[in-house]
C-alpha cells in the first residue's frame, strides 16, 4: 500500500473511530507511526511528532470530544507546514465543537516567515507607560524603544515600567533593510473585540486567551499585522488564513488527504483580507497601506525576491479567464524550483479573490512534481 493510501485508511477506518474518542486518538496515531513517517519533513520524525501531539493532545481535556481524525489531520498538517504543537508555542490544537482546529501561536508565525527567506529576523515587544518610545511616519521612518531601566541598565520589571501601552513588530528583510509597525493598545482591543472567539467567551461569561495572556496575544496581532507587507510562503499564507479562521469564529475544515498529500489550503468564510489573513477594516486598512511607502515591486526588488513581471500568455491560453492562465502556467513548471519562481511572481499580480485557489493549485502541482522526481529513484 503506498503512504497516501495507507494514510488515508485513517478517515475510513471505523474501527478506530468508535465508541471511546478519548483513547482513539493516541491508538490511532500509534497504529499509523510508519506511513506518518514516510509524510513528515525530515526534520521531525515520527516518534517525536508522535510525543508532541499526545502531550498537546492530554493538555487539552475537551481534545477527547473531538473526532480523533480531524486531530490528526490538524498534527499532520502542522507538521507539513514545520510547525510544533504545544509547549513550544508555535502552533496549539483548539477543541471547534466536535472538530480540532489547528492555531499558529506568534513564535509559528516569526519561525515561517524566517523560512521563507527573504526576511533573516521578526521580533515583537510591548511598550510600557515608563518605557521611552517614540515613532516618524513620512519620507524617513523611525521607531525608537528604550524599556525602562534600573540599576546597572538592565530593564525594570514589568510592574515598575507600568501598565501596557501598544505594540510594535520589526523585520529584517536579508539585504539589511527594515520594516515595522506599531499598534496602540486601543487598536489591538478593538482587534480583540472583532474577534468571534472573545465574543463568544464574553457572552458565555468564560475565560479566553485575551483575558488570561493579553501580552502575548498584542504580540501576535502585531505580528500578524506586519505579516501583511512580507513576501509570504506558501506555508505562511496557509497559518495566516488558519488563524484568520479561527478568529472569526468558522470551522477550518482540515482535510485529511489534502494535508497528507501537503495540499491543503484553507479557504476562510466571511470577508477577509487575503494578504494578512485579519478581517478587513477598510479605514483601517488604508491608513497602515498609507504607512509604507515602498511600492510592492519595489519591496520586492529590496527583499532581493523577484522582479515582478506580467507573465506572458501562450497560444492556448488564449481566452482563459487570469486565474486560469495562471495555473496552466504553474501546470508547465518543470521542476519545484522554476514552480516557485513562478508563484511568486504570479502571486503579485493576481487579483486577491483568487490567491487561495493560486495557492491550492501551486501545492497540487509541487506534489505531482515531488512524486514524479520520487518515482525515478
Amino acid at each position: 500500500m503506498s503512504t497516501p493510501q495507507a494514510l488515508r485508511a485513517v478517515r475510513n477506518d471505523n474501527q478506530q473511530v468508535a465508541a471511546k474518542p478519548a483513547n482513539n486518538f493516541p491508538a490511532m496515531l500509534e497504529s499509523y507511526k510508519c506511513e506518518i513517517a514516510k509524510a513528515l519533513p525530515k526534520h521531525l520524525s515520527a516518534d517525536r511528532m508522535a510525543r508532541i501531539a499526545l502531550t498537546a493532545f492530554r493538555m487539552t481535556p475537551k481534545l477527547a470530544d473531538c473526532d480523533p481524525r480531524s486531530v490528526f489531520a490538524a498534527v499532520i498538517q502542522s507538521s507539513q507546514m514545520g510547525l510544533e504543537v504545544g509547549l513550544s508555542g508555535e502552533a496549539h490544537l483548539v477543541p471547534f465543537g466536535n472538530q480540532c482546529q489547528l492555531i499558529p501561536g506568534y513564535t509559528g508565525l516569526m519561525k515561517l516567515a524566517r523560512n521563507g527567506g527573504n526576511v533573516i529576523d521578526i521580533y515583537a515587544h510591548e511598550v510600557r507607560e515608563h518605557d521611552v518610545f517614540s515613532l516618524t511616519y513620512g519620507l524617513e521612518r523611525t521607531l525608537k524603544h528604550e524599556p525602562l531601566s534600573q540599576d546597572g541598565g538592565f530593564p525594570a520589571s514589568e510592574e515598575m515600567r507600568g501598565k501596557i501601552t501598544g505594540f510594535y513588530a520589526v523585520a529584517v528583510y536579508k539585504d539589511g533593510n527594515r520594516t515595522f509597525v506599531a499598534m496602540g493598545r486601543a487598536e489591538v482591543e478593538k482587534t480583540r473585540d472583532e474577534s468571534k472567539g472573545y465574543q463568544a467567551a464574553k457572552k458565555y461569561k468564560k475565560e479566553s486567551v485575551w483575558d488570561t495572556n493579553f501580552p502575548a496575544m498584542g504580540l501576535k496581532t502585531t505580528i500578524r499585522r506586519i505579516c501583511k507587507f512580507l513576501p509570504k510562503s506558501a506555508e505562511l499564507a496557509a497559518a495566516l488564513s488558519l488563524d484568520a479562521t479561527h478568529e472569526q469564529g468558522k470551522g477550518q475544515n482540515i482535510d485529511l488527504d489534502q494535508a497528507i498529500e501537503g495540499v491543503f489550503v484553507p479557504v476562510p468564510e466571511g470577508e477577509v483580507d487575503k494578504e494578512s489573513g485579519e478581517i478587513i477594516a477598510s479605514q483601517q486598512q488604508q491608513q497602515e497601506q498609507q504607512r509604507q511607502p515602498a511600492s510592492t515591486a519595489a519591496q520586492a526588488q529590496q527583499t532581493g525576491a523577484p522582479k515582478v513581471e506580467a507573465v506572458p500568455a501562450t497560444a492556448q491560453q488564449q481566452g482563459k479567464s487570469s486565474l486560469e492562465k495562471a495555473i496552466q502556467t504553474l501546470e508547465e513548471a518543470q521542476n519545484v524550483e522554476a514552480l516557485d519562481e513562478l508563484y511568486i511572481r504570479l502571486e503579485t499580480s493576481c487579483a486577491d479573490a483568487d490567491l487561495e485557489s493560486l495557492l491550492q493549485a501551486y501545492r497540487i502541482v509541487k506534489a505531482k512534481i515531488e512524486n514524479a522526481e520520487t518515482s525515478l529513484f
